[in-house]
């Protein structure tokens, strides 16, 4: 039986500084994170101990040597969050990691969460700033100068599953889901063929089929095997192929049909092999093919578009929970998800509520109708970046909401309570209850453990292998019946130990 599917979003966000001509990516970046005010110790740090990127899931280790920050380094570049977020500079750009859910339409809420603490270290840092310079920060995956940033997802998996098993049925769902999970791009990048706009933001960046690397190289399947959780019972699967959404919907759709996806490859239910002939071909036509209908090659010789392989999927899923107990959730992206493909197969563009790429061009074509402008006008490329402006009343996603012209799933009060409080109902709970709490005596932490600090004997490091434990349910007395960090070692049972 499939396990849950714990979930989290990883996004790097686009920055640059008006008018402030030697702007430094790093040294903003920086700024940034270090002016955003949360429950911590200013000695808190990223414990690097236990990661692994060199990892590859195919059963082997690269020798490179790992470079891990200073202890004073990762003071200045990490913030661990009360929400049981990470919130650090990645390759010279600010990262939020989302804590861990269990369903899609909270992994809405914490990722939204991470475009608010955004916005409220910027207004921070440029209260320090010289007032004509402005920070200005996009949630999207590319400079338009041929560099692309990442929204990588996180899923755990069963480690008893064949890796091989795994890139077989995500391959060809991968290369069609992003009919809805596309971000949309004025334009074509990485020395890829031209056009005028496409459906992903990622597609021109992705250059192999399987691989470990995610700066160059780029996969559509991503081999790191770094599971932060039992190493013995689980994988994380690592998924850099997402765009940066910022449609609610969008990401619902993401997160939720890849768990119920994950969840019938787990119990190798899919019984059809859609396996395509040239996948990374194949990923670039599917997103500069805005009418949703050409096809693409499979290596058994049929020809499906990206719409038809998402019913492939969704129709298997259908029969796979038919008779399996299940949470409302997933009868809700299934309806979802269905809806949307029949609409993409009818007229993409009666999604302009819903997907970003169908809102965007929906805005961009507007504009360029009223002013007669071609697509290689600079003003359209800015209307494309505005789009992802975190900005409220700046941002064009933003006010669009304010106007009620897109789907809403989540509340801005849930927001704005994720911003400081974790998920009730996995261990990010009890990761960002420490921090509320006992904040003077942790000393760092990592998504695996939390290291207390009790001023006298060594450092106690309290374990947290299993995702689903450290729960709100799991630790609320513990927590009631421990004022103090000692308090909550000693009622553990032991000085070091798995919660």
């Amino acid at each position: 039986m499939a396990i849950p599917k714990v979930m989290g979003i990883e996004t790097e966000y686009g920055i640059t500084v008006k008018n402030q001509p030697d702007f430094n990516p790093i040294l903003s970046s920086l700024l940034l994170i270090n002016s955003y005010e949360t429950y911590r110790s200013s000695r808190i740090r990223w414990d690097y101990e236990a990661e692994s990127p060199l990892r590859d899931a195919r059963g082997f280790e690269y020798a490179e040597d790992k470079e891990v920050p200073s202890k004073e380094e990762s003071r200045l570049i990490n913030l661990i969050l009360s929400n049981g977020a990470r919130f650090y500079v990645d390759h010279a750009h600010p990262e939020y990691s989302s804590p861990e859910t269990t369903n899609p339409r909270d992994c809405v809420i914490w990722d939204k969460a991470g475009e608010r603490i955004l916005n409220l270290s910027r207004s921070r840092a440029e209260a320090v700033s010289p007032p004509e310079q402005r920070i200005l920060i996009y949630k999207n995956n590319t400079d338009s100068k041929g560099n692309s940033y990442g929204t990588h997802e996180n899923y755990l998996m069963d480690r008893k599953v064949p890796f091989a098993r795994i890139v077989q049925y995500l391959m060809p769902f991968f290369v069609s889901r992003q009919v809805f999970t596309g971000a949309g791009k004025v334009g074509a990048e990485n020395s890829t063929e031209h056009c005028d706009y496409q459906i992903s933001q990622r597609a021109d960046f992705l250059e192999t089929e399987v691989g470990l690397e995610t700066m160059h190289s780029r996969p559509i399947i991503n081999t790191r095997d770094e599971p932060h959780a039992d190493p013995e019972k689980y994988r994380r699967l690592h998924v850099i192929v997402g765009d940066a959404n910022m449609s609610e919907t969008a990401t619902y759709l993401k997160c939720g049909t890849m768990a119920i996806v994950l969840s019938m490859i787990e119990d190798d239910f899919i019984d059809r092999d859609l396996s395509l002939d040239t996948p990374v071909i194949a990923y670039r036509n599917v997103s500069r093919d805005l009418a949703c209908r050409e096809t693409v090659r499979l290596k058994d010789g049929r020809a499906l578009s990206a719409v038809d392989l998402q019913w492939e999927f969704l129709t298997r899923a259908r029969r796979y929970w038919e008779t399996r107990p299940h949470e409302a959730w997933v009868e809700d992206v299934m309806a979802r998800w269905e809806s949307v493909l029949t609409r993409l197969a009818r007229d993409p563009m009666s999604l302009d509520r819903e997907l970003d790429w169908v809102i965007k061009r929906h805005l961009i074509e507007a504009y360029r109708d009223k002013h007669g402008l071609p697509w290689s006008e600079s003003r359209v490329a800015m209307i494309d970046l505005q789009y992802h402006d975190i900005r409220p009343g700046k941002g064009l996603y933003y006010k669009l909401e304010e106007s009620d012209a897109v789907e809403r799933l989540v509340t801005d009060d849930e927001i704005s309570k994720a911003i400081y409080d974790p998920p009730k109902d996995t261990r990010a709970y009890f990761r960002g209850m420490c921090l509320q709490k006992y904040a003077d005596e942790v000393v760092s932490a990592s998504w695996d453990s939390v290291i207390f600090d009790l001023k006298e004997g060594p450092l106690k490091k309290i374990f947290m292998l299993e995702p689903l434990r450290g729960t709100e349910a799991h630790v609320r007395e513990l927590f009631a019946d421990s004022p103090t960090a000692g308090d909550l070692l000693r009622n553990l049972g032991k000085p070091s130990g798995d919660v």
